[in-house]
C-alpha cells in the first residue's frame, strides 16, 4: 500500500453524466453504477478500489444525474476505507465536466493536487508513477495518453479521383489519444479561467486548449497498457469481464500493482 500520496492528492471522479449511449439501462441507474466483472461490481467501485490500492483515499465524486443512487451505495466511503465527499454540479450554475471540477475547487472540496478520473474509465495505471512524473516535470496539467490507438471504424485512403486505393478495418494508429485521466495543480483553476470560460465548459474540449493558449505547462504521460471506456453499450459488450475481475476486483490483502495485458483500446 502506497501511503505518501494520501496527504497531498484528491481524486476527483466525474460521475454526473446521463449516460445517453447506455439507454435504456441508464434510465434506471447512472452509468458509473453499471455492473462489470464476474462479481458484477459497479464500475465506480472498481475505480475507487484502484485508487485506494495506490494510497489515494480522499475522493470527491462530481455527480448530478441520479446522484442519490451513487450516494446511497457509497455513503461517506468508510466501508471502502476511503473518504468520499460529493459535489452536485446542478447547484450554483456550474455544469459540464470542466464546470463541475471548478465548482468543487471553489467549494474547497479539492485539497492540493487533483487526480482527475472519468468515472467510466478502467485503466490499471501506476498512479504513483503518474504523480511522480507530473511533479518532476513541473507540470500544471498532465494528461494520460496512449502511445497508439485502435480506431473503432474502418479507415480508407482516397486518391485525387476519389478512388479508394486502400482500406484498413479498425487499424491501430500511431497517435496519442487521451484516456480520461489527468493530474492538475490548483493554479489551473484561476479566476481568469472562470472569467473567460464561465461556469459551463468541457474539461478536455475547452479547458485544455485554454491552458495551452495561455502559456500553462501541459504535459503528456504516455501509457502503453490496456484501458477501457465503459461509456456505451457497444463498448460494454466488448469488455473482458475475466480481466476486469483479475485486475481490479481483489481483496485488500491480495492487492499489488497489476500488469496489464499488452495492447491498448
Amino acid at each position: 500500500m502506497v501511503t505518501l500520496l494520501q496527504g497531498d492528492v484528491t481524486a476527483v471522479v466525474l460521475a454526473g453524466g446521463q449516460g445517453e449511449r447506455f439507454r435504456p439501462y441508464t434510465e434506471i441507474i447512472p452509468k458509473p453504477m453499471i455492473p462489470v466483472g464476474n462479481n458484477e461490481k459497479p464500475v465506480l467501485e472498481l475505480v475507487v478500489k484502484w485508487l485506494r490500492r495506490h494510497g489515494v483515499s480522499r475522493i470527491v465524486f462530481l455527480v448530478n444525474y441520479k446522484w442519490r443512487y451513487i450516494y446511497n451505495y457509497f455513503g461517506d466511503g468508510s466501508r471502502f476505507d476511503v473518504s468520499i465527499t460529493y459535489s452536485i454540479d446542478e447547484e450554483g450554475g456550474y455544469s459540464n465536466t470542466g464546470g463541475a471540477i471548478l465548482k468543487a475547487y471553489r467549494d474547497g472540496l479539492i485539497k492540493g493536487r487533483a487526480l482527475i478520473w472519468y468515472g467510466d474509465i478502467l485503466a490499471p495505471l501506476d498512479v504513483p508513477d503518474l504523480l511522480r512524473y507530473h511533479s518532476g516535470a513541473g507540470s500544471d496539467l498532465t494528461l494520460v495518453v496512449t502511445n497508439r490507438y485502435r480506431v473503432p471504424v474502418g479507415v480508407v485512403k482516397v486518391d485525387n479521383d476519389y478512388n479508394v486505393v486502400e482500406m484498413r478495418e479498425k487499424p491501430e494508429l500511431d497517435i496519442n489519444a487521451t484516456i480520461g485521466v489527468a493530474v492538475a495543480e490548483p493554479r489551473v483553476f484561476s479566476e481568469g479561467l472562470e472569467r473567460e470560460l464561465g461556469r459551463d465548459f468541457d474539461f478536455m474540449g475547452n479547458l485544455v486548449p485554454w491552458l495551452i493558449n495561455n502559456g500553462y505547462r501541459v504535459k503528456a504521460y504516455i501509457y502503453s497498457g490496456e484501458w477501457f471506456d465503459v461509456g456505451s453499450l457497444e463498448r460494454y459488450k466488448k469488455l473482458d469481464m475475466e480481466w476486469v475481475t483479475r485486475v481490479f476486483d481483489q481483496e485488500p490483502n491480495a492487492l499489488s500493482p497489476a500488469s496489464p495485458r499488452p495492447g491498448t483500446m
